[in-house]
């Protein structure tokens, strides 16, 4: 007799795909922590240029571009941080930094929301960063581009703005660890595949959202990232 599940399994989150009636299904998110100077600096940490360091979400923590939510429970402070994403669309697994690109199958703009509070209060009892950082809705991403009309990473802007002002403002050329770097270091430790993505850290600027806010984000050559949080 064949087993049956106990109740229904949630649905795969999907990513629309710009141009494109397919859709991306996530499986991971994978998020690098502290990758612009500037950033690490306002945070009052050290850049560790000896190798990348990561974070997770759940992909259940997908919210897609456009959306509405919640002010996120539990936290008093929660903060926005604009990133650059990359959507894996081939397995890697010891990679090389030369090698590494292969894997991508494109790009878009996200935004971490972070429970700062929380995330400082592990931090400080030297725990995990799950509840700052792993919660529904706390992964916001517009639709991918593919890397072949994206073209290479360069210098395009990244930047955000919350109600009409700009907040961060850098350049991709900023990260401390590029793309294939981020890629080939990740793939030591992890087979990545097909739908993993990956968040390649935030700019300075980063700071609260209140209830009302509305936030949207822009790279060159993206689909832009928008999110309201609800009054």
């Amino acid at each position: 007799m064949s087993a049956k599940m106990l109740f229904d399994p949630a649905p795969t989150p999907t990513v629309p795909i710009s141009g494109s009636d397919a859709l991306f299904p996530v499986r991971r998110i994978f998020c690098v922590g502290r990758n612009y100077a500037a950033h690490a600096a306002e945070m009052g940490n050290e850049v560790d240029r000896e190798a990348p360091f990561y974070f997770a979400k759940s992909a259940h923590a997908l919210a897609l571009s456009g959306t509405e939510i919640a002010y996120p429970p539990g936290t008093s402070d929660c903060h926005y941080e604009m990133e650059f994403v990359m959507a894996i669309g081939a397995p890697a697994h010891q990679v090389s930094v030369k090698d590494a690109m292969a894997a991508v199958y494109g790009y878009a703009c996200g935004i971490d929301l972070t429970r700062r509070d929380l995330q400082a209060a592990a931090k400080e009892k030297r725990r995990p960063w799950d509840l700052g950082k792993d919660f529904e809705n706390a992964a916001i991403m517009a639709p991918i581009t593919p890397a072949a009309r994206f073209g290479s990473i360069a210098d395009q802007a990244i930047m955000l703005e919350m109600d009409g002002a700009r907040v961060q403002d850098a350049t991709l050329r900023d990260m401390i660890w590029s793309a294939p770097e981020i890629i080939a270091h990740l793939s030591r430790f992890y087979h990545l595949a097909p739908g993993d993505l990956i968040y390649t850290g935030t700019p300075a600027g980063v700071g609260p959202v209140a209830p009302g806010a509305a936030l949207e984000g822009h790279i060159d050559g993206l689909a832009p990232v928008s999110l309201r949080i609800a009054g």
